[in-house]
């Protein structure tokens, strides 16, 4: 769980994104077996790159 609010916390700070989109984003990258903070902030940021 610190993860993934560690990477929420930190893609919304860098993006300024909707907290709630960003979390939901996460959460399923964490259900996907995605453990690690560094790497989940660095595919939630290619996401909201991406759109």
């Amino acid at each position: 769980m610190e993860a993934q609010k560690t990477a929420v916390d930190a893609i919304v700070a860098l993006t300024g994104c909707d907290r709630a989109m960003v979390a939901d984003f996460i959460r399923r990258l964490y259900l996907a077996g995605v453990k690690d903070p560094k790497r989940l902030t660095f595919k939630g940021l290619q996401a909201v790159a991406r759109s």
